[in-house]
């Protein structure tokens, strides 16, 4: 497996891509809630300032009859991370291949740099594990409906949540200095994802620091590897199994 410290320094940017285009979207959250508060009622867009956590409503299991075992100990922490950006980073593929039809030039930009994020980790896991890498996995996105704004939008936020859970949750795991630095700073951009994607939900609410995200002592919330997987599992094909003794 190779070295994680010795692949690029950041593993959140590539040419084109970086920190810098993408948090001029999260700086812009005024200018977002100004765009979001000027959608017709048929767009259907939540503006509550109490958000929820219910991906289970998108969730249709199907199994392709594969299981897949993440390995034992960091290689499987690891994995577990490589299976969540799999996921991440093939839900925004999907949406930017079937935008719904009200998508602003500004939502597909902050779209697209979301996605690039996500192919970006989930290439640096696949290099960093080498042959210990998990396969591609399958994702079943069969009960979402990419063409409703509010979904799309709902999901990814949802995703990029636990996705933030999952690596605070799993962090404690990592014993090897260079992946555990890596790891908190792959986390710092999920955490952007989500706050930018809580804005855009719920426009000018400060949902992005509620009681959802953040528990009662000010912290970013976390979640085991195996509460996480059940969340996610509905929408991988194959049966993920790990151990991490």
């Amino acid at each position: 497996m190779e070295e994680l410290n010795t692949l690029p320094e950041s593993p959140t940017r590539v040419e084109g891509v970086g920190r810098r285009s993408f948090l001029r979207y999260v700086g812009g959250a005024a200018v977002v809630g100004g765009i979001l508060s000027s959608c017709t009622p048929t767009d259907e867009v939540a503006v509550s300032s109490t958000p929820e956590y219910n991906l289970s409503k998108y969730a249709r299991k199907m199994s392709n009859g594969i299981t897949v075992d993440l390995g034992t100990g960091e290689v499987a922490i690891l994995n577990y991370a490589y299976a969540l950006e799999q996921l991440e980073a093939a839900y925004y593929e999907m949406l930017l291949a079937n935008p719904y039809s009200e998508m602003t030039a500004m939502e597909r930009t902050m779209f697209t740099d979301i996605r690039d994020h996500e192919v970006i980790h989930r290439e640096f896991f696949k290099k960093a594990l080498g042959s210990a890498a998990i396969p591609g996995l399958t994702p079943n996105f069969s009960g979402i409906n990419f063409k409703q704004r509010s979904v799309v939008i709902d999901v990814a936020r949802q995703f990029e949540d636990t996705g933030v859970s999952a690596y605070n949750g799993a962090g404690k795991y990592l014993k090897t200095g260079a992946y555990l630095l890596t790891a908190g700073k792959i986390v710092s951009v999920e955490a952007r994802h989500a706050a930018l994607l809580s804005d855009l939900q719920f426009p000018l609410s400060g949902s992005f620091a509620g009681d959802l995200p953040v528990d009662t002592m000010g912290l970013e919330r976390s979640r085991e590897p195996g509460a996480v997987l059940a969340i996610v599992a509905p929408f991988i094909q194959e049966t993920i199994t790990f151990t991490l003794a």
